[in-house]
């Protein structure tokens, strides 16, 4: 286990710098690339309000996001706060062939085949080298192609052949994207290519992988596998067939992603609000992390602010208590990447200050399961509001204890105390939490003495501030949450050195 930090190396010696916790309790989740991928960059994103990062394996080599991660986790060391990195792997990407001349135009109206022949295309003909949709699909499926721009409906198939009809035409050029809505295809979720980035991605402990193109909770199985308890592992809705088995995908992952840009092509666009509501509320019920994902604020990728109607997108998400919300090309590889980030954090600040915020998140009842833990997680948010308390504080190995408070969405900002560094890193994704790697404790005066000391220390609290703090007896004992005490912060508990 790494050695907790300490903030001071001795009396009289000054505390390490670190900002103030954010203002909002939703998280920001910011894409790295092209125009973000400098340490100068990073760092200036986190100020202007990322909470976590996200490395897109779909796009560069490993080589070069070796430096990201190490830029990343330096901010640990210049703001004395956790860092969290997610990295989404590129998932079995469908594609057509080539065409003999690059380029042809699809008619409307006209047949059209695509098949296992190796032979350049042509407005007849195209190779599609997956042999998987040949086995699963079936007549009246539709397959979209170039992002749903053009539509073909299958008539006819064979095991090398799938005859369709072109309902909407258009230009088609080489190695274009097909999707699959209809069926569920019987592939492996993860590719050579993923194995490899998972595997690569692990060994440099990031926090979380997302897999992409999730369909059932099968998909999962593999990579949990390869994980091995190294990182948290988040699924990403964006198949139709996904929707149909979605509780079962929630519940064998650790967290979950509208992705709503595929889930956009494979569905019509009036169909994907409503599913998003549905994903986030049932997310939220299953006491699981849930990002709101692709096109919140895409006009910036050109323009120094928004429009009207994506601030109302990105309010709706915080509104319907999503855990976080994402940049994708905004803050990759946009003209305004610094002003994308802080324009989601002046969002969140401003819909959370709105006195209707805390009603909205509750529209979804979150009934606690069975279980002590649970019930203790409900009544520390109930408490929080009664007395007026400042924070509920955390003691946490596995970070079980933060996520049971978290889905109740209480109205006080959640310190999480853990001795496990990958915990308060894996934190960065939940909602309302502020999580500080630190020395466990032994004994029910410590706890009670360190939950007040931290919260002084990082400006979650002030001298005659109640405080809510629970934690798990005996010691050192995961999964044994049993304990809430209510206890008023003094002006002398800042005293105590290291953490």
């Amino acid at each position: 286990m790494t050695k907790a930090p300490s903030e001071r190396t001795g009396p009289g010696a000054e505390p390490r710098a670190r900002p103030a916790p954010r203002a909002r309790k939703v998280r920001v989740l910011a894409t790295l690339g092209p125009a973000s991928s400098t340490p100068e960059m990073i760092a200036t994103l986190f100020q202007a309000g990322a909470d976590a990062f996200r490395i897109n394996m779909s796009h560069g080599d490993q080589a070069g996001k070796v430096a990201v991660i190490e830029a990343i986790r330096s901010l640990e060391k210049r703001f004395g706060r956790p860092t969290t990195i997610l990295a989404d792997l590129q998932g079995p990407k469908l594609r057509v062939g080539r065409f003999a001349g690059g380029r042809i135009e699809l008619v409307t109206g006209s047949t059209f085949m695509l098949d296992r022949s190796g032979e350049p295309g042509d407005a007849t003909r195209v190779e599609l080298p997956h042999r998987e949709i040949f086995a699963a699909i079936e007549p009246g499926a539709r397959l979209l192609l170039d992002d749903g721009k053009l539509v073909l409906r299958v008539t006819d198939h064979g095991p090398d052949r799938i005859e369709t009809l072109v309902e909407i035409g258009g230009a088609l050029s080489d190695n274009k994207g097909l999707n699959v809505p209809d069926v569920v295809l019987p592939m492996a979720a993860l590719t050579d290519k993923d194995r490899s980035d998972l595997a690569f991605a692990v060994d440099r402990n990031v926090d979380w992988i997302a897999l992409s193109f999730v369909q059932r909770p099968e998909d999962l199985a593999e990579a949990r596998l390869l994980i091995g308890g190294r990182a948290a592992l988040l699924a990403k809705i964006e198949k139709p067939a996904a929707i149909e088995r979605l509780e079962e995908i929630i519940e064998a992952c650790d967290g979950v992603m509208v992705a709503r840009g595929d889930l956009g092509v494979e569905m019509p666009p009036q169909q994907v609000p409503p599913l998003q509501k549905r994903i986030v509320e049932v997310s939220r019920r299953m006491g699981r992390p849930v990002v709101v994902a692709t096109q919140m604020l895409e006009s910036m990728i050109k323009s120094p602010s928004p429009t009207r109607a994506e601030v109302s997108d990105v309010a709706t998400a915080i509104y319907d208590g999503a855990d976080a919300i994402m940049l994708s090309a905004e803050s990759a590889a946009g003209d305004w990447p610094v002003q994308s980030v802080a324009m989601m954090n002046a969002i969140g600040e401003a819909v959370e200050l709105d006195p209707g915020h805390g009603d909205r998140i509750h529209f979804t009842v979150t009934k606690p399961d069975p279980t002590t833990a649970d019930a203790l997680a409900e009544a520390a948010a109930t408490i929080a509001r009664t007395v007026s308390a400042k924070a509920i504080v955390c003691f946490t190995s596995s970070g079980s204890t933060a996520r049971r408070v978290a889905r109740e969405r209480p109205s006080v900002p959640i310190l999480v105390l853990t001795p496990k560094e990958e915990t308060a890193r894996r934190l960065g994704l939940l909602w309302g939490t502020y999580a500080v790697h630190t020395r466990d404790v032994s004994s029910f005066e410590e706890m009670v003495a360190k939950s007040k000391r931290m919260a002084l220390r990082h400006g979650i609290a002030r001298a005659g501030d109640r405080i809510i703090v629970m934690a798990g007896v005996p010691f050192k004992t995961p999964g044994s949450t049993n304990v809430l005490h209510v206890v008023r912060v003094a002006g002398d508990e800042l005293k105590g050195y290291g953490e």
